[in-house]
């Protein structure tokens, strides 16, 4: 921790220096970063405090041969290795906006109401990570399949690091199963894929032109009451130069809807410029990969076996229903540790 007391300094300098304020956006960022190290470092004070405090309650359990005392200790000890587990994961957040929401879309691909209907088990089993953490949700526009499942959702995760934690799950997932929707029982393979953001913050400037941009307004579907049946208080955005289109359904406000499609429009952008510059210096390949076979970042099989693979860092889990239900840390974890 030594490298977070030194970072923790050199803000804590840079605060007291002459002119500090004069432009508040970087002062407002730089106190973000001051305050999210001192977190972590409280974090981990009062952890090494827990540690000692069970390791003293463990000598007297072993001196009284008292049962109950021992097995509080190793109660104490399971709570703290899951705190340990992630404040170990939040030192793996180097990246500008890690701390920040999420925006994660999921788009549906080969296959048809197959793809549709992989796309809404995706869409609730990050719904059901998200709770696990206590992360809050909202669905920012989902448009339904044709005949079941879902062709494409927006949703705004609101947590702490949010999008470090969610960014390990940017690419194509595949699923391989039998169709529910198949009469005779054949195995079909399915592909989505998942696109995450950051949700940025004031300090982050964006140059939109607005001749560059085509608002629509169009009535909102499904759930949500009679207000949004009777309103064309839906926002649809295109950003002509690059061809992105966002939309946001979630609010009542027409006016709500459009602020919250224009976060999703500089996040896009952001992102966009973000990955021009890694192929300048990195010299990448910058076609997208078709959402489709030999392109997927895990695999999700479910007949003739039963395992989940991710291809990036090897790591494998034969209950898929537990993953399925939220369970995506293993899969998180190592993703961070890989990328180191």
């Amino acid at each position: 921790m030594d490298d977070k007391h030194e970072q923790i300094e050199l803000l804590e300098r840079q605060t007291v220096s002459p002119g500090f304020w004069d432009d508040q956006d970087k002062a407002k960022q730089v106190q973000r970063q001051l305050g999210q190290l001192q977190d972590l470092v409280g974090t981990w004070k009062k952890n090494y405090s827990d540690l000692e405090d069970a390791d003293l309650l463990l000598d007297m359990a072993v001196e009284e041969q008292d049962e109950d005392s021992f097995q509080d200790v190793v109660a104490s000890l399971a709570g703290l290795r899951e705190r340990i587990d992630m404040v170990e994961l939040e030192c793996m957040f180097t990246g500008e906006h890690d701390a920040n929401n999420a925006i994660l879309t999921i788009h549906a691909g080969a296959g048809g109401t197959e793809a549709q209907d992989w796309v809404s088990i995706l869409m609730r089993m990050y719904l059901r990570w998200a709770e696990a953490k206590g992360f809050k949700t909202d669905i920012l526009d989902l448009l339904p399949g044709d005949e079941a499942g879902v062709k494409n959702v927006a949703m705004l995760i609101k947590g702490k690091n949010a999008y470090g934690l969610l960014r390990s799950e940017i690419g194509i997932h595949r699923l391989v199963r039998i169709s529910p929707f198949d009469s005779s029982g054949r195995r079909h393979t399915s592909f989505a894929s998942a696109m995450v953001m950051p949700e940025l913050d004031d300090s982050v400037h964006i140059e939109i032109n607005d001749k560059d941009l085509r608002i629509d307004t169009y009535r909102s579907s499904g759930a949500g009451g009679q207000h949004v049946n009777k309103t064309d208080s839906a926002i649809r955005i295109t950003h002509f130069p690059t061809g992105i289109v966002v939309q946001c359904q979630n609010e009542r406000s027409q006016h709500s809807n459009k602020d919250m499609a224009m976060k999703m429009l500089m996040a896009r952008l952001y992102e966009l410029e973000r990955e021009e510059k890694l192929r300048a210096q990195e010299n990448l390949q910058g076609d997208k990969k078709d959402i489709a076979w030999g392109s997927q970042i895990r695999s999700y099989v479910l007949q003739p076996y039963r395992l989940i693979k991710d291809h990036r860092t090897g790591v494998e889990e034969g209950n898929v229903d537990a993953v399925l239900d939220g369970r995506l840390d293993d899969f998180i974890r190592a993703y961070l540790l890989w990328q180191k």
